[in-house]
């Protein structure tokens, strides 16, 4: 029993040692890769400690295995677009302009009672209220509500709502989303003058982003 006790405790601090290095993302946060990772660690600290037969190296090691995954899969999110897009995917408009997208709800196997149930989390009690609804790569969901129904003051105080409608990334880590750039109507010739204001060229940029109303952002690369 003692054996069992110390053997425990030695894989509660190796398996919080592992989670600690992995970063402070709540649970809920977890990216698809994050997640497994986070379950095939949970078994592995299990065995040798249910088994005294069993070495504590044969825990402990591939559990430091999986932490150089997690860390080189970290890395290679943060350097490669495409390689985040295809680990983790990709955001989701299930909403938008205040009407469901089928095809979206059916590509990511999300029904509208899911739909109707993470809004009332988000203190959203009818579709009617919602403008636009983001399915995020970790499974939440981000709200933007109808101008009017914005912390409801400006409904009861009778006062217009301020149509900001959504936000689209044209730059991230130097990398130009064309796609968006048709979305919005423009062209890369339009967005380099943009950046020029900023001194900038488009692949020293870590972001750009403009909104519905023509708010342009951008910020410059730390590391180019």
């Amino acid at each position: 029993m003692l054996i069992n006790f110390v053997r425990a405790i030695i894989l509660y601090l190796v398996v919080l040692l592992v989670t600690r290095l992995m970063g402070k993302r709540e649970i809920g946060q977890l990216q698809p890769f994050e997640f497994v990772i986070s379950l095939m660690i949970a078994n592995l600290a299990t065995i040798p400690m249910s088994e005294i037969g069993v070495p504590m190296l044969s825990g402990i090691v591939p559990i430091m295995g999986l932490l150089t995954m997690h860390l080189i899969i970290s890395l290679l999110n943060l350097k490669f677009i495409k390689f985040r897009h295809f680990i983790c995917g990709k955001p989701t408009i299930i909403v938008y302009k205040g009407k469901i997208d089928e095809q979206a709800l059916e590509k990511e196997r999300f029904t509208v009672n899911e739909l109707e149930e993470r809004l009332r989390e988000k203190d959203i009690f009818s579709l009617a209220d919602v403008d636009f609804v983001i399915l995020e790569t970790n499974g939440d969901i981000s709200v933007i509500p109808k101008p009017e129904k914005k912390n409801v003051t400006l409904e009861d105080m009778n006062l217009p709502g301020e149509y900001s409608g959504m936000s689209y990334n044209l730059i991230l880590d130097g990398v130009v989303m064309y796609n968006n750039l048709k979305i919005i109507g423009k062209d890369y010739i339009w967005l380099e003058r943009q950046v020029k204001k900023f001194k900038l060229k488009p692949e020293d940029v870590l972001v750009a982003t403009i909104d519905e109303k023509g708010n342009f952002y951008c910020q410059e690369r730390e590391n180019k």
